[in-house]
């Protein structure tokens, strides 16, 4: 499954709406854990967060998050997932103040994917610049368990950067030249 999602889905640079909403939510929801358990649990997420539908999920009610967290196949952390509505509701303002989710989190990087080139792990980041600006930015407008760290693993699972490794297929698939 992990290898499965690093061929195909890490750092493929993502425009699709749902899909930004959604990798920023798990994203959010690995804080203190590690990606194969958010991964793991995925197809859960999506089920009970209506595919990760903003619209739809901005609608929920602390009755619904009672309602999962029972669900032992979501993080039954309270303040994680109702950050997922939080954030639901912080997205559909930032779709009236810029015209899409995508734009204000692709604005960051200046529209493009920022291609790194890193030759070991060590070489690559935690957080960057435009992580902390962009981890600053969502929290003022009421996104949560969106930290630095947690926005740059957002920006390379999106393809926002290209932080896969010189030595790496992907690199080059994605962009590395």
């Amino acid at each position: 499954m992990y290898v499965a999602y690093h061929d195909e889905e890490w750092g493929v640079p993502a425009y699709d709406e749902a899909r930004l909403f959604e990798m920023l939510c798990l994203e959010g929801q690995q804080a203190g854990l590690s990606w194969i358990t958010v991964l793991r649990k995925r197809g859960r997420y999506r089920e009970r967060f209506f595919g990760f539908d903003a619209d739809q999920v901005a609608r929920m009610t602390p009755r619904d998050i009672d309602a999962r967290m029972t669900d032992a196949g979501l993080i039954r952390h309270r303040g994680k997932l109702e950050s997922i509505v939080s954030n639901a509701r912080a997205t559909r303002a930032v779709r009236e103040e810029f015209g899409s989710l995508g734009a204000h989190l692709w604005s960051f990087v200046g529209g493009d994917p920022v291609v790194n080139r890193a030759r070991a792990l060590r070489g690559v980041p935690a957080e960057t610049d435009a992580s902390r600006a962009m981890s600053k930015d969502l929290k003022k407008r009421g996104f949560r368990f969106v930290g630095p760290t947690t926005c740059y693993a957002f920006m390379q699972a999106c393809g926002m950067v290209n932080d896969h490794l010189m030595t790496c297929p992907r690199w080059g698939e994605l962009g590395g030249r």
